[in-house]
């Protein structure tokens, strides 16, 4: 109880950059979507295999568009120039394939190779997908 605590950033200015252009593209879409920083694997995905579920708990993706009831459609991770440390690969590998298995759509934006048209062209994919399985 003693502790002091401060509060921090939620995102980095590239990060937040990233989610200011993902909240542009759905909305010129006109989908009902919303987004979300900093979510915990943990809170949206579920896996009856306890170790499984251990592995990605306390993973969390960078930006996650939720449809109108909340549900992931799909995560996106912004990759900066020092990602590529230590473990970086495999600790993305877990997250994607966790995400692969549970429906949600991985989308990642690497700095200096994709353009905010790039998340635009992936956004209206996913819109239009979307759109088909509501029909």
């Amino acid at each position: 109880m003693a502790a002091q605590f401060t509060k921090q950033q939620v995102l980095s200015a590239s990060e937040a950059r990233v989610m200011i252009e993902t909240e542009r593209a759905i909305a010129e879409l006109a989908m009902p979507w919303r987004v979300m920083a900093q979510v915990s694997l943990g809170e949206i995905l579920r896996s009856e295999d306890a170790a499984a579920f251990s592995a990605v708990n306390s993973k969390r993706v960078d930006l996650l568009i939720v449809d109108e009831r909340h549900h992931p459609i799909a995560a996106v991770e912004y990759q900066g120039t020092g990602h590529w440390q230590g473990n970086a690969a495999a600790r993305d590998a877990v997250k994607k394939e966790a995400l692969r298995k549970a429906g949600v759509a991985y989308i990642e934006i690497i700095a200096g190779s994709h353009l905010p048209a790039d998340l635009h062209r992936e956004i209206a994919r996913l819109a239009r997908l979307s759109s088909k399985v509501l029909a």
